[in-house]
């Protein structure tokens, strides 16, 4: 692979990422971050050949274990960065142009600031992170209802100031300081195959199940079916998921069936643990 990773232009910036068999979306990851003094991509089985094109274009990649959720798996990657300022991103997102241009400049500010003796907590008022807006595209299409855009995110952070919450899915970073918004977007390619949509839809509201279920909640059958229904009619009209077009409706169904298979799974925890209805 041709990369721009080695070049002379690096910032002092690290990005994290975690994969598992994302060889079609990380070739383009990684080349939006190619001025990154750092990349950090912690794989958790890969079959695929997503180890051999982190190693080709020269990120430091560790192969850990899944951690039993995404929030685990994330801090673990940010644990290993070394660089004064931190981007967590995922395998499937881009950093645009205007973006990258923006983040340089933070970093290399930050950089000067934190040797004139400056911080993000000395009451200067200097962000100790940021939040972006995420353009999120999905079968070719930029979604813009249903709450899909702006999709605001916080990613960019100075080390030592900003952890992953240990949520298993629907995880976040958590910033001990101020967090200033920025206009430039990263963009975002979901997930458009159908088959590999449900697959992940096993695999979140698995998640999901298991995380209400140790916070002490229960569910129903029919509770995850009202759940669902609302779910839909919410996203997909309330929301305005319909000006998105057949992506749109796609999207709300989707959605829909995440809810429930989430609550459905709960229902089922529960009554293989002596608790909840049918």
């Amino acid at each position: 692979m041709n990369s721009l990773f080695n070049s002379s232009s690096r910032v002092p910036l690290a990005v994290a990422i975690i994969t598992k068999d994302e060889a079609a979306n990380l070739p383009c990851c990684l080349q939006s971050v190619a001025f990154a003094a750092q990349i950090v991509v912690v794989d958790s089985g890969s079959t695929d050949n997503t180890l051999q094109i982190a190693r080709d274009f020269g990120c430091d990649v560790y192969e850990e274990p899944w951690r039993g959720g995404f929030g685990a798996q994330k801090q673990f990657a940010i644990d290993k960065c070394r660089q004064p300022w931190i981007l967590v991103l995922d395998a499937d997102e881009r950093i645009p142009a205007e973006t990258m241009a923006a983040i340089t400049e933070i970093v290399v500010a930050g950089e000067t600031q934190d040797r004139g003796g400056t911080s993000a907590t000395d009451g200067s008022g200097l962000p100790a992170g940021y939040s972006f807006p995420r353009k999120n595209f999905f079968q070719g299409r930029w979604i813009r209802h249903a709450g899909w855009w702006p999709d605001r995110l916080t990613r960019l952070f100075r080390r030592g100031y900003g952890r992953m919450s240990p949520a298993a899915v629907h995880e976040g970073v958590e910033v001990n300081g101020f967090v200033a918004a920025l206009d430039c977007p990263i963009e975002h390619y979901t997930e458009s195959d159908l088959g590999r949509i449900l697959a992940k839809i096993d695999r979140y509201s698995t998640l999901g199940a298991r995380e209400a279920r140790d916070a002490g909640k229960q569910a129903t059958v029919a509770g995850a079916l009202s759940r669902a229904v609302l779910t839909f009619f919410h996203g997909y009209v309330l929301r305005r998921g319909f000006l998105d077009g057949a992506p749109g409706l796609t999207l709300a169904v989707t959605d829909a069936v995440n809810k429930f298979f989430k609550y459905a799974k709960l229902s089922e925890l529960g009554r293989r643990g002596g608790y909840g209805g049918q």
